[in-house]
């Protein structure tokens, strides 16, 4: 005796509709492109250290003032900081003439010290100190290009 499968007969297969088949191509693709653009930080040409003991050093005989950049691999804001505001020719003309950028990941047990010192809980966190280390100006959380050369642009020393 032969059963039949009622189900397949309830619901029979078929092809879907064109609109839908392209719908979830395009938003595969533009998720995709999304997914890119997040992760995607491109090169610039500030001349970042993340040596703290060199830095420490060239304060002796350097006069600028250190910008010091804490954040993490998996920090999304400062992706988006390194790619809008550091990227910038602007931006890093500045910085490159009147700072000692440093870049701090937080995460990197040799950077312990720097993060308690300066009372670091989140990134990113922008903070300009002096040669003693004193803290002139501190910025936590993503800031955008306009509000950092207004910050950055504060130290200008005198030409």
């Amino acid at each position: 005796m032969k059963t039949k499968d009622s189900s397949s007969s309830k619901f029979p297969k078929t092809k879907s509709h064109p609109f839908w088949q392209v719908f979830w191509l395009s938003f595969l693709v533009v998720s995709l492109a999304y997914a890119w653009y997040s992760f995607y930080v491109p090169s610039n040409d500030i001349q970042w250290s993340n040596d703290t003991t060199s830095v420490q050093h060239l304060k002796n005989d350097y006069s600028n003032h250190t910008l010091l950049f804490f954040t993490g691999e998996w920090c999304s804001p400062c992706r988006i900081m390194k790619r809008e505001v550091f990227a910038d020719k602007e931006v890093a003309k500045v910085i490159n003439s009147q700072f000692i950028p440093l870049i701090i990941d937080i995460d990197d047990p040799n950077n312990k010290v720097l993060v308690q010192h300066y009372n670091v809980h989140s990134t990113p966190t922008t903070l300009i100190v002096d040669a003693e280390g004193i803290v002139l100006d501190k910025a936590v959380g993503k800031i955008d290009k306009k509000e950092f050369i207004k910050i950055i642009t504060k130290f200008e020393s005198p030409k």
